[in-house]
Formats: structure tokens, sequence, C-alpha cells
């Protein structure tokens, strides 16, 4: 390994390091002081982008896939409904909503991530914010966004759609539709899930936190119930960039 790769590696790893245990008390320092201006990045390319939704998908459908077919189905639907879509910006099952966004003349974000393993923002997006730590785009993805589609995916589609669950749950955000779309794909895990609530480890509502369905139009009529059609969700304005913070010139896409 060249030194340019262990330099990349280490940059990549930085979590990973972090979350070892105590460093000095000037490192520690140092990655919150990373964080935050990882944060602010963040805030500053999104705080454009309008009401958004979330879809979470598998980035291991290729584009002849069912499952990518029908995201770019449900990307289109969501922007022509008003709604910017936001992904991880990466391949398969994000790529197809982003896709069907830019399709329909919608707006296309893409939250991406970096990986020790290459994984290239895909094609269809109109804005694009890259991210070293899973845990801050998590918070900004669902900061900006007004609901959740979640199709068919692996393990990080399921930290993404228990943490939504989670922040309804507990009360930490508050009217958000959440969808998981693929009845036969998500049948076991609704088999758990009825399994927690018979062993009172969940209350029989947080089973009513989610629409399962298999149809784009029940998805988007979801969505449209418990966000368009409440008016302080829809009300804010969203704001210009601002020239003398340097918006336009390095933020706006």
């Amino acid at each position: 390994m060249n030194k340019k790769s262990v330099i990349t590696d280490f940059k990549l790893n930085r979590e990973s390091y972090f979350l070892e245990g105590p460093h000095s008390r000037i490192k520690d320092f140092g990655f919150t002081l990373e964080i935050m201006f990882e944060f602010i990045k963040g805030f500053r390319t999104l705080h454009f982008a309008g009401p958004c939704v979330v879809v979470f998908g598998s980035a291991r459908f290729d584009s002849n896939h069912a499952v990518y077919k029908k995201a770019v189905e449900m990307g289109a639907a969501i922007s022509e409904l008003g709604f910017g879509v936001m992904t991880g910006g990466g391949p398969g099952a994000m790529e197809g909503a982003n896709k069907g966004a830019i399709e329909a003349g919608g707006v296309s974000i893409g939250c991406s991530i970096q990986l020790a393993f290459e994984q290239k923002e895909n094609p269809y997006l109109t804005r694009e914010v890259s991210f070293k730590h899973f845990f801050v785009r998590k918070v900004l993805m669902f900061k900006y966004s007004y609901a959740f589609v979640a199709m068919p995916g692996g393990l990080g589609t399921l930290d993404e759609l228990f943490e939504a669950l989670t922040l309804i749950q507990t009360g930490k955000i508050k009217g958000f539709p959440v969808i998981l779309f693929g009845k036969e794909y998500w049948d076991n895990l609704l088999k758990q899930l009825q399994t927690m609530e018979d062993s009172k480890t969940i209350d029989s509502k947080d089973l009513e936190l989610f629409l399962v369905t298999d149809d784009i139009q029940e998805a988007v009529s979801h969505i449209k119930k418990f966000a368009t059609d409440k008016p302080w969700l829809m009300r804010k304005k969203i704001p210009r960039p601002l020239k003398f913070l340097g918006d336009k010139i390095f933020f706006w896409r």
C-alpha cells in the first residue's frame, strides 16, 4: 500500500479511530470541530433545498431490477407532489429515485457518504453534498425531510428506517409518514414487529407508525395526507442563498 493510499484510508476511517475509546482531549476536540464543520457544510447546502422526501433503499440493484424501476416511479411521483427527492446519492434504488425526480423535472438531492470502498454518486443529482460520517448524514437527511420511503434494502436501509421510527415513537419528530414499499420483501420484518408487540416490547400503536404497500399512488396519497395537507409543514418559505455569505458561490447547485 503506497503512502497516498494509507493517508486516504486514515481519512476515511477517522470515525473508527474516534470510536476506539478515549483519546487525548486535543484529538477529541479536533474531531468535534471536524464534525461541526461537516454539519455546517450540510446546513449550507440543504438549507435551500425546500421540502424533501427521503427515499432509502439498496445500492445493489441494477437498472433492470424491478425495485430500481419502482424507485424511478416513486421518485417521479414524489416530485409531482411538489417535494424534492433526497437519497444517499449512490446507485441502486437511490439512483432510481433520483432518476425519477430528474425525469419529472423535480429537485434531486444526494447526500453521499465517503467509504473505503468506492461508491460513486449517481448521475441524476441536481445537488450533492458528501459526508465522512454516517451519523452526520443521517441527522441532516432527517432534518430536511417531511417523509421517509424505505424501498427494499440492506443493513443501511434498516438503520435509517429504525432511526426514523424511533424518533417518531419518542416524539422527537411528529407527523412524519413512513412507508415500507414492497409487502413481500418486508413480510418477515413485519412478523418480527408483531412478535415484539406480542411480547410487549413495543405498543400496538407503534405498528401504526408506518404504511406497508406495493402501490405508488397509495404511498403518495399517504405522504400527501400527512405532509402537504398539514399547512404548518408546508408554510415555510424556502430561504435563498446570500452572496455575502458565499452561498451562491460555494454551496448553491
